[in-house]
């Protein structure tokens, strides 16, 4: 049986996150998913919506450090690390990522870097920040939906508040719906208590008699 007193003060911040939770997992406004033009039938979000949303959900509570570059074939490769904190929280979390971009060669000379006078002039200071930025929005597909992170799978999860962490309130709507299943024999407290926390208090208020 669970009950609120069971999380010792911390239910606030539970349910705060939780709502997070089920923030990040709504999906994106259709508006801000863009076909990418050379991979067929892949949808992304743009960069400028990624950092807009790292900034509405942590403020300035986040930063990106680039854990690595190098060469990966014939493409510039990055590795990020996306470092965030809740605003009640002085922990920090990150979530990595990586990146790759093709570094362009001059005509008819192949795509492998054998030579690297075969190297278009300017080509890596154009892949290298085009990497960083794959590589900062697949970091982000981990903080959820909102980000992008189902833009290109069949099959996808659904997510909802946890009513567990919901402190129900005496007089509520909810309050009153419970307290007339209790009376009408459709459901016991203990059936309501599966599925809700409720405080000892709410469980007087339940048995009182109307």
């Amino acid at each position: 049986m669970t009950n609120i007193t069971k999380f010792e003060g911390n239910i606030e911040r539970l349910v705060k996150q939780d709502k997070i939770m089920v923030a990040l997992n709504q999906e994106p406004p259709a508006e801000w998913v863009k076909k990418h033009p050379f991979i067929k039938d892949f949808n992304y979000l743009p960069i400028e919506r990624v950092e807009w949303l790292l900034k509405t959900f942590f403020k300035i509570n986040y930063k990106i450090e680039v854990i690595k570059t190098g060469t990966l074939l014939n493409a510039i490769e990055v590795t990020v690390r996306v470092h965030y904190r809740y605003s009640d929280s002085e922990e920090w979390y990150y979530h990595d990522g990586v990146g790759a971009k093709e570094i362009q060669t001059k005509s008819g000379t192949g795509s492998l870097l054998m030579d690297m006078s075969n190297v278009n002039r300017g080509a890596v200071e154009m892949a290298l920040p085009i990497a960083k930025t794959i590589a900062i929005k697949d970091a982000c597909d981990h903080f959820g939906k909102l980000f992008g992170a189902d833009l290109n799978r069949k099959q996808q999860m659904t997510y909802s508040e946890d009513t567990k962490l919901q402190p129900i309130e005496i007089g509520s709507e909810l309050f009153i719906k419970m307290k007339a299943a209790v009376k009408s024999g459709s459901y016991t407290i203990e059936q309501i208590e599966k599925k809700y926390t409720l405080t000892d208090e709410v469980k007087e208020a339940l048995n009182e008699k109307i």
